[in-house]
């Protein structure tokens, strides 16, 4: 009997198995069917080495005299397996079939029903029954996740999030059995109930059975076969999470932009998991958007993943939708974000699930990201996790005022503070500070308010004037007294104050400037340049004798031009000396003469 395979019967082991029950078997594989093996393993997919291993017994058994084995056709041309190959792949197979007066056998049931329209013998085999060990094998009832690799013994984690014990099993697993174990995940992400690929790309696969998110990931990408399984080994309510009566009554009546924040195993998702079917109990339309799709929720909840690998294109597709809530699990790129973002300004409401050491590291990760002022409008409520349980909850408010830790009227500006639901104290706030966005701590707002000035004025006073030090004391929450070379006070000054009055509007100080006495010798770092072959220390003094030192050897005495410059050619001994030590990093210095 001649039989012709397609992919799906190769790529999973149904193939040897079937043969296993027949006698006076020929198969003739098409040219093609290798080349689209060949491609897939050569993109690093799981499913493309599964596929050669089935492929090797077919030459062991041909080889044994069970099966006659031929081949057939001619190799496709710059094959890329894009969709539509994959259709002309599929009418090759079958079209051989049909040439050789064979069999076509096939797990896939649309090739099935074509080949039957088309009148070709065809034969469909179910999914085989595996009987060598499977992931599932690693699993017992509280094991929250199995950790695999070729030449290592296996690594299993029991428990509960905050309460993990870690075994090691005594024997090694050999890479043969794991590419054993990976070939039978393959398989049943294709053919199981409830079972998907999720992504396969270049030495990384992601599968989800059932509840269980499995990686699998292969040289180049990682240094050996390595698979990492995941699986939640509880599934709790809100209420099995005693929360707060202020949280509650938030969540049922005012919170539309959440953050669940914690670090990696803390039990964010169980807790998510658990927030969306609160809100879907409560008549509310919830989706998810995941990548891959692995929370736990009850089928009312609708999961998307990245529509053709992008979220903001999910996202689209969630505002055609109309959803009440939508869980974003878990949020780590910039477009994250701002798809998250998008969302919430459109009016729904909004669950992300972000990695975060403390609780105000969730907030910090929007800054930056979106306009300051629009937090308080995207996210109204921060819940902290740790060890499986709710640490903490902050709320975030909008106001126009004083900063904590300053006193003046005029120094007021929009605040967004930070505050801790259930004491309803304020803990941190968050605003522009000169040109940069800070956040402070309310109960050291005054110190932290002091260091942040001084430092931030002290770097660009020293940066308008080429470099020099600078000494800056706060005084009170109001005023400044700046120290800087006596030469240098005009120009930070400026014609008619300008210059010293754009500084006190930036930085919200009163700024007064001192001459720094004994400044004659006095070593400064040297701000270098180079253009065009020309090395230029900018020392910001007109027209003084200065002195440039290498490691605290000196190497030049110069005069400064009208724009405060040492100009040295790198072709010169001198120039090329200091240009040396400037690329290997060492320490070059200048003081300036009476």
């Amino acid at each position: 009997m001649d039989y012709v395979p397609d992919t799906s019967v190769i790529a999973d082991g149904r193939l040897t198995q079937f043969l296993a029950r027949k006698n006076d078997i020929r198969i003739i594989l098409p040219e093609a069917v290798l080349a689209e093996i060949e491609h897939l393993a050569d993109e690093g997919r799981s499913v493309g080495f599964t596929a050669l291993d089935e492929l090797k017994k077919l030459r062991r058994m041909a080889n044994d005299g069970i099966i006659m084995l031929d081949f057939y056709g001619r190799r496709p041309h710059n094959w890329n397996i894009r969709d539509d190959d994959r259709v002309q792949l599929d009418d090759i197979v079958r079209n051989t079939a049909l040439e050789n007066d064979a069999i076509l056998l096939t797990g896939d049931l649309i090739q099935r029903d074509l080949a039957e329209i088309k009148g070709i013998p065809v034969e469909y085999i179910e999914s085989p029954e595996v009987k060598l060990r499977n992931i599932d094998d690693f699993f017992v009832e509280d094991t929250i996740s199995v950790h695999l690799k070729a030449g290592m013994k296996p690594v299993i984690k029991n428990g509960t999030p905050g309460n993990v014990k870690v075994i090691r099993l005594k024997e090694i697993i050999s890479e043969s059995e794991l590419e054993s174990i990976a070939g039978d995940i393959v398989r049943r992400g294709k053919i199981e109930d409830k079972s998907f690929i999720e992504l396969d790309m270049y030495g990384a696969t992601v599968i989800q059975l059932k509840d269980t998110r499995i990686i699998i990931t292969r040289p180049p990408f990682s240094d050996s076969l390595e698979i990492t399984a995941i699986r939640p080994i509880v599934k709790l309510t809100l209420k099995d999470y005693s929360p707060p009566e202020k949280l509650r009554e938030r969540l049922e009546s005012s919170a539309h932009g959440i953050l669940v924040a914690g670090a990696p195993g803390a039990g964010k998702s169980t807790f998510v998991q658990a927030l969306a079917e609160f809100y879907s109990d409560r008549g509310s339309i919830v989706k998810t958007m995941e990548k891959p799709r692995d929370l736990n929720v009850k089928r009312e909840i609708t999961q998307y993943t990245a529509l053709e690998g992008s979220m903001e294109k999910t996202g689209d597709i969630l505002l055609l939708v109309r959803t009440d809530y939508t869980i974003f699990d878990e949020m780590r790129l910039a477009t994250d974000f701002r798809v998250f973002t998008d969302l919430r300004l459109a009016g729904v409401g909004m669950i992300g699930v972000v990695h975060a050491t403390r609780p105000i590291d969730a907030l910090q990760r929007f800054i930056g990201k979106i306009e300051l002022g629009v937090i308080p409008q995207i996210i109204d409520t921060v819940i902290f996790i740790k060890n499986g349980k709710i640490d903490s909850v902050l709320s975030t408010k909008y106001s126009v005022k004083v900063p904590s830790g300053m006193s003046q009227e005029d120094l007021s500006r929009p605040v967004i503070e930070v505050i801790d639901l259930l004491t309803e104290t304020p803990i941190y706030e968050i605003y522009s500070f000169g040109e940069q966005i800070v956040v402070v701590p309310v109960s050291r707002a005054e110190d932290s308010v002091t260091k942040l000035a001084s430092q931030k004025l002290e770097e660009e006073i020293s940066k308008r004037l080429g470099g020099v030090s600078v000494n800056v004391e706060i005084q009170g929450n109001s005023r400044a007294v700046v120290g800087i070379p006596e030469d240098l006070i005009p120009k930070l000054i400026g014609r008619g104050g300008s210059r010293i009055s754009d500084l006190e509007e930036m930085f919200g100080l009163k700024i007064s400037v001192e001459p720094i006495a004994g400044n004659a010798g006095k070593r400064y770092k040297a701000p270098i340049d180079v253009k065009n072959k020309i090395l230029y220390i900018n020392v910001g003094v007109p027209n003084r004798d200065v002195k440039i030192y290498v490691n605290n050897i000196l190497v030049l005495q110069a005069r400064t031009s009208a724009r405060g410059q040492v100009r040295l050619r790198i072709s010169t001994d001198t120039g090329s000396a200091i240009y040396s030590a400037y690329r290997s990093g060492k320490n070059i210095e200048y003081s300036v003469g009476d």
